[in-house]
């Protein structure tokens, strides 16, 4: 292994969630978030923001390869926005989507001020913005 350097990952291109019902998982995240509804490939769908995107597979009929226990709800995810906390809160609010916590974290690069939700499959969803 000293003949070869580690890989050096740049970023993350996309990742997926394993969901119970497709529509219900892109209104939360286009509703709320703002994200884009995509679809490609053979009538797949992904939520994309910025240059990434999130792929959605269906519990039960998942895309190969797949994780080993894809499981709705497991995911634990952390979003940076520009949009004031305040506003992504009174945005939930409008929509009825519950904040579970609010509060001040420490994120990849530093403090973040968040709030948490959860989605249609119990997946905990944080949006930041960054204090640094």
């Amino acid at each position: 292994m000293a003949d070869t350097p580690p890989v050096a990952i740049d970023s993350l291109d996309h990742l997926v969630l394993t969901v119970r019902d497709i529509d219900a998982t892109i209104a939360f995240y286009r509703d709320w978030l703002g994200m884009e509804v995509v679809t490609f490939g053979a009538g797949r769908t992904a939520l994309a923001f910025g240059p990434q995107k999130i792929n959605l597979h269906v519990a039960g009929n998942e895309i190969q390869p797949n994780a080993a226990v894809a499981t709705p709800g497991s995911g634990d995810l952390c979003f940076l926005t520009s949009t004031p906390v305040a506003d992504v809160r009174a945005r939930a609010d409008v929509l009825g989507i519950s904040i579970i916590e609010a509060g001040r974290r420490t994120g990849a690069l530093g403090p973040i001020d968040s709030v948490y939700a959860r989605d249609p499959d119990g997946n905990l969803v944080e949006v930041s913005n960054r204090l640094y």
